[in-house]
């Protein structure tokens, strides 16, 4: 890198120790669209197979594009090493596939966006893994679910839509006395929040959101700490100390440390077998699309946060609004998580109550003209959506409960617009809702 310092406005573009293209000098990263790299020699690529050394093979795996913006993600985290996939969904199951097996469970937040919800309750369970739900609003709750088959807690650091910031260091500590790594979604919260720095030992995220920014590109990323023992206890993580018989028995936990001389046994799972295996590739032209939001998030993540605070302020005083849920619009021990884990601003996502339940929230989001009505999170343009009725309808009605969604629950994901003209928007469409409420009285 061509600055030591670690301020992420600077590790955001010059990450990775790219400075230009050695082949042609470009100073942007090129697009690498190749399925295949030339071998040297035949004991070359008898190396890379076998993992005696690394290097690109295919682009199922790795891909040059992609390589810069992994060193970049894990920089921005404090990381080692980052595998990046086709999407946060992969990234959410791959980090669960990367130290579950059939037999084994999960301990996870119950503040979960709705996608991972079905995901683990459905999808994975079919697969024999378990999913354990503790309610983070007390850190015990993950301690008195651990028996000799959980894997790994799991947690969102600002989860959508309950937006109560995770206790991650207090869960960290309970995984530390059991050898149990603690996973952390940041999607919502990057450069706000360092998981690793509380002792996440796994962050992922969906860089389709505020790391990507536009709404351009679908892409998920693992990061890997470095700082997690796993063959601390070989009982408690035996994917990482039991013979793999698809790398001619390799012990990961021993073996990465020995080869690359980092302890990131983690990743390298993630890429050479699940990569390997599942193939759900980042394409390097989607990892060229991110790279491009990646140099700016710094800057807008802090455009994102003071819009929203400055939107908090004026919806807790508008008169059809009931509720707003925000970070530090909590009781005090939740709310008291903001200030200890986000640095730099409290979050860009709002939520709403209104009068009149779901025919006025209905009636609102029709009713705005500047927000855009879609399902996605993290663009630069202010968002609007009624999660009961898209994001979160898959989940039955204790589900709905326990991630924080009601009928009448509006989610606002806050723009980098000029704050004067999202207030201004959300104020006329507001008005309009308690038609909606009186349509539902009659």
């Amino acid at each position: 890198m061509s600055t030591k310092r670690n301020n992420p406005e600077t590790i955001v573009i010059h990450g990775g120790d790219y400075k230009s293209d050695p082949a042609t000098n470009a100073v942007a990263v090129p697009i690498y669209r190749t399925t295949s790299y030339q071998f040297n020699n035949t004991e070359h690529a008898a190396n890379l197979f076998a993992l005696k050394e690394f290097g690109n093979i295919y682009t199922r795996i790795m891909n040059p594009t992609n390589d810069v913006l992994e060193k970049r993600v894990a920089a921005l985290e404090g990381g080692l090493s980052c595998v990046t996939v086709s999407s946060g969904q992969t990234a959410s199951s791959f980090a669960i596939l990367n130290v579950a097996q059939a037999g084994d469970n999960i301990v996870s937040s119950t503040d979960l966006y709705g996608g991972t919800v079905s995901l683990f309750t459905h999808t994975l369970s079919k697969l024999g893994i378990e999913i354990r739900y503790a309610d983070p609003s007390d850190p015990k709750n993950f301690e008195k679910m651990v028996d000799d088959k959980t894997r790994a807690f799991y947690g969102e650091t600002l989860p959508n839509p309950y937006l109560r910031v995770f206790p991650i260091k207090e869960v960290s500590d309970i995984g530390r006395k059991y050898n149990i790594p603690l996973i952390m979604d940041n999607t919502a919260s990057p450069v706000i929040c360092k998981p690793i720095e509380h002792g996440a030992a796994i962050v992922i995220h969906s860089l389709t959101k505020y790391i990507g920014g536009h709404g351009t590109a679908v892409a998920g990323s693992i990061v890997d700490s470095g700082n997690f023992d796993w063959t601390a206890d070989p009982k408690r993580q035996p994917l990482f100390n039991e013979p793999d018989a698809s790398y001619g028995g390799v012990i990961w936990g021993k073996a990465v440390p020995e080869l690359t001389g980092a302890n990131v046994p983690f990743a390298v799972r993630a890429r050479v077998c699940l990569l390997r295996d599942l193939g759900s590739a980042l394409a390097p032209d989607n990892a060229f699309a991110i790279i491009q939001g990646l140099e700016t998030v710094a800057l807008r993540m802090k455009q994102h946060c003071e819009n929203a605070e400055k939107v908090v302020n004026f919806l807790k005083k508008h008169k059809e609004v009931t509720k707003v849920i925000y970070s530090t619009e909590h009781n005090k021990p939740i709310a008291d998580r903001a200030k200890k884990y986000l640095k730099g601003g409290y979050g860009p996502m709002v939520g709403i109550e209104l009068n009149g339940g779901i025919e006025a929230g209905k009636t609102f989001i029709e009713s705005l003209k500047m927000f855009y009505h879609v399902a996605n999170i993290g663009d630069v343009r202010s968002l609007a959506i009624h999660p009961a009725s898209t994001t979160h309808s898959q989940l039955n009605e204790k589900e709905l409960a326990a991630s924080g969604v009601t009928q009448s629950y509006v989610r606002l994901c806050i723009g980098i617009e000029h704050v004067d003209d999202i207030i201004e928007d959300l104020n006329q469409a507001l008005n309009k809702s308690s038609k909606g409420k009186l349509r539902a009285v009659s």
